[in-house]
């Protein structure tokens, strides 16, 4: 005897179990639940705790290699509250695992661990140049369909270039050996053969390359003097043109307009006592007397300068030209009768002219004379 099933019987296990698979995947989205197999070492699954805070929630699970359910032996705790369970991995197996609220069941769930799969970092990367190309080689992990990704940039470049190969054996074109590189390395599952669901490993340390050479970084040595030679150069160029353009507008100022001498300094106390009364000041200075030199010190005579004075009057047709002795003469010089000390010619002018002295010259001045020093 064949059992045949009403099509309405049929329908109703069909909706019964897609409101089952539903209503996992919607408690599973309540719960925020996490995979993450770590290296085919380790697999860890999270929760949200506070979705269900003041209680712990149970975790038991099965591997493909077990034969009877487990408790979690070692809990995540996020603020003393069960929040995630780590368990230990050996291979790609099946993980069935439950998350009970005390006897109330929460999710139950079978799956591949390697759907959550997240590759171990890239270790001992190892750099050969050949002219403009470097190839980068590590150890391969030991599963395969996965994605090696190199990235390089130099100091120049803003954004991470990108390269990959199935196995860590990757070379890239197109390097400046005398740049400084930062390399760094990941490995990616393909999709094809993981699912989307996977995680790429964490980023090896970055390693700097230059000439072949492993540097501490990439801190080029050149850059920094030649920018700081440079700016100093355009600094120093700057401030010698702006010398040069102030020494030419004090130039032509100075051609434009040229500085005439002051008086005062020539004639002192001509302004301060005299207020610039020349014949006043002339009589305050013939009442100044030499200082007479040391007794026994040698008599320095210079040259005598002439003073020229000039008679705007008609009976003045010569200009009197009188040289005062500036020193005494010696009594040897008086005995030998040097013929070249004459005496000074007798003094022109008529009564109504005054007799001037200036620095040891004398002269006659009327009212109509000038005096050019």
């Amino acid at each position: 005897m064949r059992t045949v099933l009403l099509p309405w019987v049929s329908a109703a296990v069909f909706l019964l179990a897609t409101v089952t698979v539903s209503g996992d995947e919607a408690l599973e989205g309540v719960l925020q639940l996490q995979m993450i197999n770590f290296n085919f070492e380790a697999v860890q699954v999270t929760w949200n705790a506070s979705q269900y805070s003041g209680t712990n929630l149970t975790f038991l699970y099965k591997l493909t290699s077990d034969e009877t359910d487990s408790q979690c032996s070692n809990y995540i705790l996020q603020q003393s509250r069960t929040a995630g369970c780590l368990l230990e991995a050996k291979e790609d197996e099946i993980l069935c695992f439950s998350i009970w609220n005390g006897t109330r069941l929460l999710l139950n769930k079978c799956q591949w661990i390697s759907a959550y799969l997240k590759p171990s970092s890239p270790k001992d990367l190892n750099f050969q140049w050949h002219q403009e190309a470097i190839t980068v080689t590590c150890s391969d992990l030991p599963y395969k369909r996965l994605l090696y990704e190199i990235q390089y940039k130099s100091m120049f470049d803003t954004e991470w270039q990108s390269k990959e190969g199935e196995t860590c054996n990757v070379t890239t074109d197109g390097l400046d050996a005398e740049k400084c590189y930062f390399f760094r390395a990941r490995v990616k599952t393909m999709e094809s053969s993981y699912g989307p669901d996977t995680y790429p490993s964490d980023w090896s340390e970055v390693i700097h390359q230059q000439k072949g050479e492993l540097r501490d970084s990439c801190q080029e040595k050149k850059l920094f003097p030649k920018f700081i030679l440079v700016s100093g150069m355009v600094a120093l160029l700057t401030v010698s043109l702006l010398l040069l353009s102030l020494w030419k507008v004090r130039r032509v100022k100075k051609l434009l307009m040229p500085s005439v001498p002051d008086p005062k300094f020539t004639f002192p106390g001509l302004f301060e006592s005299h207020q610039g009364n020349f014949q006043e000041w002339i009589k305050d200075t013939q009442n100044v007397v030499p200082l007479n030199k040391m007794e026994g010190a040698e008599h320095d005579c210079g040259p005598e300068e002439a003073l020229i004075v000039h008679l705007a009057t008609a009976e003045a047709e010569m200009p009197i030209l009188t040289t005062g002795p500036s020193c005494p003469q010696t009594e040897e010089e008086e005995a030998s009768g040097d013929p070249s000390q004459l005496p000074g010619r007798p003094l022109q002018g008529g009564g109504g002219g005054k007799r001037v002295s200036l620095g040891g010259f004398t002269f006659v001045m009327s009212d109509n004379s000038y005096v050019m020093l």
